[in-house]
């Protein structure tokens, strides 16, 4: 027999890593309308684990938790340098809605994998989407998206996910235990949001040329052009491997790059810059071979 209780309530809360901005765009914008679409869902602050120092740290969820989790799709995957962070994560019972933000290509198996990892570490995944932003490569694929069509999506989407939650909070209201068990059970028993992707994982993407030979950037770095550095330091702040560093007068690149180009698309000098034959043969074949506008896909 059912029982009269209030509404549960959930702490909704952003949680990305985001080079130039795009995932963070998308997370916040799910996260805002989430939290104002029903009554018992409250705003708590997000989590930006794009800064070296903040994957140092250890989070820990709960099952009033509500957390939209974005990652940004490099090479078809959840981008390898946040593996070991991501398996620091406790969810104890969270409910979790994994993001994954790609450049107009394919998000591929990127959000399955994120899917998974968040269900392993103790999340409960109701709901989860691929949105679209600028690539990182360019300023011409995907240009200036996540746009205002995105984000009414990411709204749609989120009112959907809202009321999902509520739905399963109503049913374990009915449930002779109490609540957060009856919840917890319920998600348990719903399992892990289908989304698309292939298990076992494929590979990660490899760009190639047009005789289809392996073109390897993985060591490709941005260089810099002095006459144009005036030393601000904005790129030391936003490089999210820590591998931007004084050099005084100006700066130098020291270490892992993941061609998030947060340097170079936000630097306001432009005096970060590519020059290798492979990296600007790979981006001009994205640019011609993805002209078409994709569209967001969600899962609910």
């Amino acid at each position: 027999m059912g029982r009269e209780v209030e509404a549960m309530p959930f702490l909704v809360r952003g949680m990305y890593f985001s080079g130039t901005g795009t995932t963070e765009k998308i997370v916040t914008a799910v996260a805002e309308v989430l939290a104002r679409t029903e009554e018992n869902f409250f705003r708590n602050p997000d989590i930006d684990f794009t800064p070296p120092a903040a994957r140092k740290k250890t989070y820990r969820f709960g099952p009033q938790d509500v957390v939209v989790f974005g990652v940004p799709v490099i090479a078809g995957r959840v981008p390898n340098v946040l593996l070991p962070f991501l398996d620091t994560l406790e969810g104890n019972g969270a409910i979790a809605v994994p993001i994954v933000l790609y450049g107009n290509r394919n998000f591929d198996d990127a959000l399955i994998e994120l899917r998974n990892i968040l269900q392993e570490h103790g999340f409960h995944t109701v709901a989860a989407a691929a949105f679209i932003g600028e690539h990182s490569f360019s300023k011409v694929l995907a240009a200036g998206r996540p746009d205002e069509a995105d984000i009414d999506v990411a709204a749609d989407f989120a009112k959907a996910v809202a009321a999902k939650i509520n739905a399963y909070a109503a049913d374990a209201a009915g449930e002779d235990q109490p609540l957060d068990e009856a919840l917890e059970k319920i998600l348990a028993e719903a399992g892990p949001v289908p989304v698309d992707g292939e298990q076992p994982l494929r590979p990660y993407y490899k760009p190639q040329d047009r005789q289809g030979n392996h073109i390897n950037i993985l060591k490709v770095k941005p260089k810099l052009d002095e006459t144009k550095c005036t030393g601000c330091g904005i790129c030391v702040q936003v490089c999210p491997m820590g591998s931007i560093k004084w050099d005084r007068p100006y700066v130098k690149v020291d270490g892992i790059c993941i061609k998030c180009c947060g340097c170079e698309k936000k630097c306001p000098e432009g005096a970060f810059y590519f020059d290798d034959p492979g990296y600007l043969y790979h981006k001009e074949e994205l640019e011609l071979g993805y002209p078409e506008r994709k569209e967001p896909k969600l899962f609910v």
